[in-house]
């Protein structure tokens, strides 16, 4: 049996947020426990011209909730970024998984051969729906999803493989 565009998306983006909610949840009891102001973990980066934590988790949000739009034939919502601490960027992550579990498999299945245009560097791109899924969206939202979990156990959270991966 194939594999759906709806399979490969809702369910991918769900359970990666919500292990991405509960190494939060860790960041902050280490920030209690070490009696670190949170906000030095919130803006710490793996590299300086990288993005800080707050804007890595922002993006893996805005990764998932922009390809289900796009997919499913709408408009992204648009959300400030305006979360400045592990609460905020709970929330965030709750309401992008509470978007992900609105679509229903008709909205997303079908997408493969469907036109999305993206901006990337600026200019506008068009792909088909499974290329921008598994060429673009799928990897921009691992790799934010990833530095953001790396910039906690760079800075001494105690998360391991298990908690990035989730509950199976």
């Amino acid at each position: 049996m194939p594999i759906s565009m709806y399979q490969i998306t809702v369910p991918v983006f769900t359970k990666m947020l919500g292990a991405l909610s509960n190494v939060l949840d860790k960041g902050a009891a280490f920030a209690a426990a070490k009696k670190v102001d949170p906000s030095v973990l919130l803006a710490s980066r793996l590299a300086p011209d990288m993005f800080p934590l707050t804007r890595q988790v922002q993006l893996a949000s805005d990764f998932a909730k922009g390809p289900l739009a796009r997919l499913s034939g709408s408009e992204p919502p648009k959300w400030e970024d305006s979360e400045t601490t592990f609460d905020a960027l709970k929330a965030r992550i709750a309401k992008t998984v509470d978007f992900a579990k609105s679509f229903k498999p008709e909205q997303i299945d079908g997408s493969e051969t469907r036109d999305v245009t993206i901006t990337i560097g600026g200019n506008p791109v068009t792909m088909k729906g499974q290329e921008y899924l598994l060429h673009n969206a799928l990897p921009n939202f691992y790799f934010h999803v990833t530095a953001a979990y790396a910039i906690l156990r760079h800075n001494g959270v105690e998360v391991g493989k298990r908690d990035y991966l989730g509950r199976t």
